[in-house]
């Protein structure tokens, strides 16, 4: 897979997918927030499939 997911994108999609699973870990929220994996994995994987199928891309050009 392409690399889509800048580094900026890629810090939040990782936090937020953190605060989301902890949140759901600890019962503050319900078992929706385990939905939490799924920007977790796509920042640590720095791929994204619905940005390559919008076209989108965060990544510096340099970079691959």
């Amino acid at each position: 897979m392409k690399r889509n997911v800048g580094p900026l994108d890629r810090i939040i999609r990782i936090t937020l997918g953190i605060i989301l699973i902890a949140a759901a870990l600890t019962g503050y929220i319900g078992w929706w927030g385990w939905i939490g994996i799924v920007p977790l994995a796509t920042g640590l994987m720095s791929s994204c499939l619905l940005y390559s199928l919008l076209g989108i891309n965060t990544c510096p050009v340099g970079k691959k």
